[in-house]
This record gives C-alpha cells, structure tokens and sequence, in this order.
C-alpha cells in the first residue's frame, strides 16, 4: 500500500487535545463541518494506516465512515 488517500469522518469536533495528536503527522489535514470532523490523510502502508485508527480509538473519537479518494482536497 502506498500513497492512498483517505477521508475519515468523526463525530463531533476534534478538541484542542486531540489536535496536537495529530501534530506529529504532517500529512494529516484536518477540517471542521457541521457535527462532524473531516481528516483528509495520505497514508503510505498499512502499518501507517493502522497508527492513525489507533490514534483515533485511543482519543476515544467515533469514526463515522472512512473512505479511499482519489486525491487529497486543495
């Protein structure tokens, strides 16, 4: 798996916390929407996409739906 792209919806919005988690992945790009947190994530292995499920699961977010897209928004 390599260079795949995906968008994964949480419920809710990300607090402060949860989003220097995610500082250590500057290929994760975050986007706030009415109810729900969009992250837009290239993700270069399965190891990789592992590590960003875990990272969700650990800062208890709810994953709404996560879905492959062809490229990364601008």
């Amino acid at each position: 798996m390599t260079d795949q792209q995906y968008e994964v919806r949480v419920d809710g919005r990300l607090s402060e916390r949860a989003q220097q988690a995610f500082g250590g992945y500057e290929d994760v790009r975050i986007v706030p929407a009415p109810a729900e947190t969009v992250l837009y994530v290239a993700v270069t292995d399965e190891a990789h996409l592992q590590g960003i499920l875990a990272l969700l699961a650990n800062l208890h977010l709810q994953v709404v739906s996560m879905k492959r897209i062809p490229e990364l928004p601008r």
